[in-house]
């Protein structure tokens, strides 16, 4: 279940009563979620589940994406804190081409997992998932170690194109309409990664 966030510094604390509310919420979507799969819920639908006016839940979260994003925030937050500190091969400690293997290893898990909130999540507008906090932080990182692997690489080029390989929409595809197994999906991101490693000792 996705955490309540901390109140930021200079921010206004939020409410008790829009707090409770924004738990029930989150909660109602979860149940819903698994019960229907998420592409199936509706605003209304939660609306019901939490006992609350579809209002409140249009004014906490906007619209469905908005939604899914919130159900996603603390495996993303996880996520985050592996890649940024945790443990070698996916976090520091590591050379920069284990730790871009094993963050697709670690994506492609994620997006096993949680892949119909994530596709939800960025289907909110056109290039969405651009826009998206996960998205940026994603791109900064794997940038960050194609530049350290060969500062030559033109590495925000090459971050997105690797980044696109683990689109949620690719990955659904792959699984679900091809049938691949996940075996198969994990050794063709390596193989990606094989040759943008070629590349670098040219």
């Amino acid at each position: 279940m996705a955490s309540n966030p901390l109140p930021v510094a200079g921010s206004t604390p939020e409410r008790a009563d829009a707090a409770r509310n924004r738990l029930k919420i989150l909660e109602a979507a979860e149940r819903l979620a698994a019960r229907h799969g998420i592409e199936h819920v509706s605003m209304d639908m939660v609306a019901e589940e939490a006992g609350v006016g579809k209002g409140t839940i249009f004014r906490r979260f906007g619209d469905r994406a908005t939604l899914a994003l919130a159900l996603l925030d603390e495996h993303v937050q996880e996520f985050q804190e592996a890649f940024i500190r945790g443990e070698p091969p996916l976090g520091p400690g590591a050379p920069p081409i284990e730790r871009l293997r094993a963050f697709g290893h670690a994506m492609i898990d994620l997006l096993e997992a949680h892949g119909d909130l994530i596709l939800v999540g960025e289907s909110g507008s056109p290039c969405a998932r651009f826009r998206s906090a996960p998205f940026r932080a994603h791109r900064a990182h794997v940038t960050s170690l194609l530049t350290e692997l060969d500062p030559r690489l033109d590495a925000e080029y090459h971050a997105d194109s690797l980044l696109a390989v683990l689109a949620a929409d690719q990955y659904r595809h792959l699984r679900h309409e091809r049938e691949m197994p996940i075996e198969r999906v994990r050794a063709g991101w390596d193989s990606v990664v094989a040759a943008v490693e070629a590349l670098a000792e040219r």
